[in-house]
């Protein structure tokens, strides 16, 4: 049975730096570097497939706005017939300061737009990589925190972060959560 690893962010090269663009970022480092097929444009996102772990993997990123990622994500989970339980979401954080992550599986939204459009068209039991983005410090300045640029100083830490959570991501799909946060947190140490 495959599975699916969803990024969540914001189509155009206008948002591509952003905050809220995390979950593209990491899902690019996964692909290269597990040698993904160059994606194709279908179910209203890119697709790209590969291997990982000899498990079967599909890539996705919905290309509509983060707040509407769940009609494109339910149409290529029908059509693959990838159940909820081999799907990981990965989407940034404002939680969790830069640096670090946390995988959890089901739960709210949190807030985050495109979680909230997941929820309602797939459901909630999908495994979670939240990536921390850290937060602006006051409520008001949120919007415009997550639509903002890493600045030039953060670069090296995300940078960090996506290479680890790509060496590592096999854990995850194999079920060893506990495993994929040792290592991650380990080559983050480092």
């Amino acid at each position: 049975m495959a599975n699916l690893i969803i990024g969540l962010g914001n189509p155009g090269t206008g948002y591509s730096g952003n905050r809220h663009n995390t979950g593209f970022m990491v899902l690019d480092r996964i692909m290269a570097n597990c040698n993904f097929s160059k994606p194709s444009l279908k179910f209203g996102g890119a697709v790209a497939e590969g291997t990982i772990n000899d498990e079967k993997v599909y890539a996705f990123k919905p290309l509509g706005y983060m707040n509407i990622s769940g009609t494109p994500t339910s149409e290529i989970m029908r059509f693959y017939k990838i159940p909820l339980k081999n799907i990981i979401v990965i989407h940034d954080e404002l939680d969790i300061a830069l640096g670090k992550l946390k995988v959890k599986r089901g739960g709210g939204s949190g807030g985050h737009n495109g979680l909230k459009s997941l929820d309602a068209h797939i459901g909630v039991d999908y495994l979670r990589i939240r990536v921390g983005i850290g937060h602006p410090g006051d409520k008001d300045m949120v919007s415009d925190y997550v639509l903002s640029n890493f600045n030039k100083e953060e670069l090296p830490t995300l940078d960090n972060i996506t290479q680890e959570t790509a060496r590592h991501i096999g854990l995850l799909l194999a079920g060893d959560e506990a495993g994929f946060m040792n290592k991650v947190s380990l080559g983050l140490q480092n």
